[in-house]
């Protein structure tokens, strides 16, 4: 439950000295290839032994049921899946070598630059998790830029070669045509002679090296360098992951999020089928098949409506389409879909052998059907057990139905009567000096539990200095195992956070006394100002912030008692999505930025208050930042007194 820092890699050897090693070390004309194969090295992607298909998880007899399995190398080039293969058992089809063999000519003669490269680079990049802060990956949309800049130097030395040569071959055309209509009267020219040796002799051999000169060693070096700050399959995969949720959560169909039509985008985009067949993938390969077969779908009809993909077909999607049907019971459908496969490529050994098993399976289900219609007189077959109920999988949250529609803006609505009692207000901080000329805004958003809003109670200023001083500290938010105690990332908590100490800036030290004079608590024993950043589809699923009676050791190394209360800074505004929902009492808090919301975690009892439930919805468009406060026990005993009754 509370918050760590993540353990930091190793940020890896300074290009500078990178570059110099590779220019030392390495002749010219092998620093690019050695950089290349460095490379290809460190994404696992020379060539190594074949990995077999996973088996489906059903028990069949011979020859049947064949299961498309994406390996890694198909995950990374989107190899085919459904084309012709004589692999057995669920071997993904007609692998492709031709970058793996490539990746094999350009490893170097000469070992010792790619063994000083080895030592030099650290055996795992700077990674950072990127896909879990919007913050971090806009340094990769500069990453990208740099390295479009070097593609384009290189694509300008390329033509500025090609041009030489060009202009060799236009001179030699004109003055061979002229010397081959009368050699002997052009050679009897002894200057014509002379140069004719020279040309043969010395500048045929400097056309042959510029010809031969590799004029991608920048680029290739600069690739190499910028590698290392790359996000990787878990990025990609996460990402994907965080597509699925927010169409779970907002309710939208593959089509509305393929054609890029969420509301509040200001820089609109699409799907191509290539990447609806990529999000497919990365579902089956959860054995999520309701997800598999909605972005098969999506892919599918994008192909049939004439769009051209190079690297996926329809035999491919389909190949995956009709296991991700069968497996959610759908036979008649997998039936249908695998007959269209076999009407593009009629020798799919896995189709052929899928479509046996089928056939088999239907005729074992008419026998089932006739045996009981002679048993049952009202003739009804008991089609519940043929076929399983399609959707998502089996939750593990037991309030996401209400989690997800408080989310869409689809909660409970408070009584009239009950609205009535929510004001705003002018707040002096129950009298603070600071206060008294100049109050602040106060909106009551709930009543039960009391949640209230400050507004305009944060700087544009001071939120960027926040920022500033929280982003290059920013790693993967975590949480503790209640179990074990130690701090671990978890798929429901999507962000990075990072500490702030009042000691450290003016600005942060400002904001903490705010806190305590417009909370009346003593904030000297509260945590450090924790910033966090949302990543993509970032959220943090139903939580207490307060340790629960079967944790009593959750803040034990503090001393400092459980957190009575928290302060929430919204330090941006949210497109869409990113509300602050509490699933127990149906309240929810939109970000507004400069605004920061605050209730109390315990009853003055000291017992926690279980409607304090809440969590921070996934961010559809935007980029969320937040701050907090985490305020204990400890020197509240005379601001907050402590009451008889649990309730109170």
């Amino acid at each position: 439950m509370e918050p760590g820092l993540a353990p930091a890699h190793s940020p890896g050897a300074p290009p500078l000295l990178l570059l110099l090693l590779l220019l030392l070390l390495c002749p010219a004309s092998r620093t690019a290839r050695a950089a290349a194969s460095l490379a290809a090295l460190r994404r696992g992607r020379l060539p190594g032994p074949a990995v077999g298909g996973i088996p489906a998880r059903i028990s069949i007899p011979k020859g049947a049921l064949l299961r498309a399995v994406p390996d890694r190398a198909e995950r990374r080039t989107g190899l085919s899946s459904g084309s012709r293969s004589s692999s057995l058992g669920g071997f993904p089809p007609r692998r492709l070598l031709r970058q793996e063999q490539s990746s094999r000519k350009m490893m170097p003669t000469k070992s010792c630059c790619l063994l000083v490269l080895c030592v030099v680079l650290p055996s795992s990049y700077a990674h950072t998790d990127f896909f879990t802060s919007i913050g971090h990956m806009t340094d990769l949309i500069n990453t990208e830029k740099d390295l479009v800049t070097s593609l384009k130097d290189y694509i300008k030395a390329e033509e500025s070669k090609l041009e030489q040569i060009k202009k060799w071959a236009e001179k030699l055309d004109k003055l061979t045509d002229t010397a081959t209509k009368d050699p002997e009267g052009f050679l009897g020219h002894p200057v014509n002679a002379f140069k004719l040796m020279k040309r043969l002799n010395t500048e045929w051999s400097e056309l042959e090296n510029l010809v031969l000169k590799d004029m991608s060693d920048g680029f290739i070096s600069n690739m190499t360098i910028q590698r290392q700050y790359f996000p990787n399959d878990e990025d990609q995969t996460g990402a994907a992951k965080a597509l699925l949720r927010l169409q779970d959560t907002y309710n939208l169909d593959t089509d509305t999020i393929s054609k890029g039509n969420l509301p509040g985008v200001k820089h609109k985009t699409f799907l191509t089928a290539e990447d609806c067949f990529e999000l497919g993938k990365i579902a089956y390969t959860e054995a999520d098949y309701y997800h598999t077969e909605l972005w098969m779908e999506q892919a599918l009809k994008q192909l049939d409506d004439g769009e051209v993909s190079p690297s996926i077909g329809k035999v491919s999607v389909l190949d995956y389409l009709s296991y991700a049907v069968y497996q959610q019971g759908d036979l008649e459908k997998a039936v249908m879909l695998t007959k269209r496969l076999l009407e593009l490529d009629s020798e799919h050994q896995r189709a052929n052998g899928n479509m046996k098993y089928f056939e088999y399976i239907m005729e074992k289900e008419k026998e089932k059907e006739a045996n009981k219609s002679i048993a049952q007189t009202d003739g009804q077959t008991d089609k519940e057990n043929k076929t399983q109920k399609r959707g998502p999988a089996k939750d593990y949250l037991p309030e996401r139905q209400k989690y997800e529609m408080l989310c869409r803006g689809e909660g409970l609505k408070m009584t009239p009567r009950r609205q009535k009692k929510l004001f705003c207000r002018y707040y002096d901080g129950n009298g603070n000096p600071r206060y008294i000329l100049g109050p602040v805004k106060q909106e009551d958003e709930w009543d039960r539990p009391r949640i209230v809003r400050f507004v305009e109670i944060i700087s544009d200023e001071e939120i960027e200095t926040v920022k500033e001083l929280a982003k290059p500290r920013l790693r993967r938010a975590t949480i503790s195992n209640p179990i074990t105690g130690v701090l671990e990332t978890a798929h429901y908590r999507i962000s990075k956070s990072a500490w702030l100490s009042g000691y450290e800036n003016p600005v942060v030290a400002r904001i903490n006394a705010r806190i305590q004079d417009l909370t009346g608590l003593d904030v000297s024993t509260a945590e450090e100002l924790q910033v966090a950043n949302y990543g993509v589809g970032g959220q943090y699923e139903p939580h207490y912030d307060f340790a629960r009676k079967d944790e009593p050791d959750a803040f034990k190394e503090l001393g400092t008692g459980n957190r009575i209360a928290t302060w929430l800074f919204y330090m941006s505004d949210v497109a869409a999505g990113g509300a602050t929902v509490f699933p127990e009492v149906g309240a929810s808090v939109w970000p507004r930025k400069g605004t920061a919301v605050f209730w109390y975690n315990l009853f003055p009892s000291g017992e926690g208050d279980y409607s304090t439930r809440h969590a921070a919805c996934p961010v559809l468009v935007g980029n969320k930042w937040v701050s907090n406060k985490w305020i204990h026990e400890r020197g509240q005993e005379f601001r907050r007194p402590c009451s008889l009754s649990e309730s109170d």
